[in-house]
């Protein structure tokens, strides 16, 4: 999968990020490049959610982020939305009493910022991406299943046309079939050449799906690499894909 002509989008070098005195990142090396889907894997407690709130500004963090060519040292939360930057979390924070298509909206709120014309045409790209979506357009958001409001999350997310989209545990609590289904649109994404900079347990999905792979283990890199290689490495193997070599 590797891009030969992929050019740096984000790089982060010694991010130190964590809750008060407890220090969860400690000097955190990663590249993300242009076009490409880079995956962090690890165990719960390796700081994998810490990451992405810290490049988000939603954690305070040192070290050097740069995005798109810009540091992002003195930049804000809203800032870096503006920038460019997109995040689908965990908890997927969706507005549960507002109808799909108002959340929707709500998610083009940068492209409406920056004057992007005809950006509510994003609703059909969504709609094109998640089907479902354009069913329960009129539906509020809080009655929809779990493998629905990810795609809602998504799709919000991606309203904002953003330069690179972070995912946080999107298959987290999803049946095989949605799982399946979630991972069938990031490899759509990646071939419409969405950045993808994508958090996940479950390694063997997302390395099938990544160009390159990160392991985080308390707070550190400890092995990266392209993914086709990495899902090879007798350490991934043994520790999170579970097979037989």
């Amino acid at each position: 999968m590797a891009n030969t002509i992929a050019q740096p989008l984000l790089e982060v070098r010694q991010l130190h990020a964590g809750y008060g005195r407890a220090e969860v990142l400690t000097g955190l090396n990663l590249q993300v490049n242009q076009g490409q889907v880079i995956t962090v894997i690890g165990p719960n407690g390796a700081g994998k959610s810490t990451m992405l709130n810290a490049l988000m500004s939603i954690l305070p963090a040192s070290g050097q982020l740069h995005f798109d060519g810009q540091d992002l040292a003195r930049s804000t939360l809203e800032d870096r939305v503006m920038m460019g930057l997109a995040l689908v979390p965990e908890t997927r924070e969706l507005f549960t009493t507002m109808p799909v298509e108002d959340n929707l909206v709500l998610g083009g709120y940068r492209a409406m910022r920056l004057r992007v014309p005809n950006w509510r045409r994003g609703l059909d790209h969504v709609y094109t991406l998640f089907p479902r979506l354009k069913e329960r357009s009129a539906q509020l958001a809080g009655t929809l299943s779990g493998g629905e409001r990810q795609m809602l999350a998504v799709g919000r997310a991606l309203m904002s046309n953003p330069k690179l989209l972070m995912l946080d545990e999107p298959s987290l609590g999803l049946a095989p079939l949605v799982v399946r289904d979630i991972f069938s649109t990031i490899e759509r994404l990646r071939a419409d050449g969405v950045s993808i900079l994508l958090v996940e347990q479950n390694a063997r999905a997302a390395l099938q799906v990544a160009d390159h792979g990160y392991v985080l283990e308390t707070g550190e890199i400890v092995l990266d690499g392209p993914a086709d290689q990495l899902a090879q490495d007798p350490r991934v193997i043994d520790t999170y894909l579970g097979a037989t070599r």
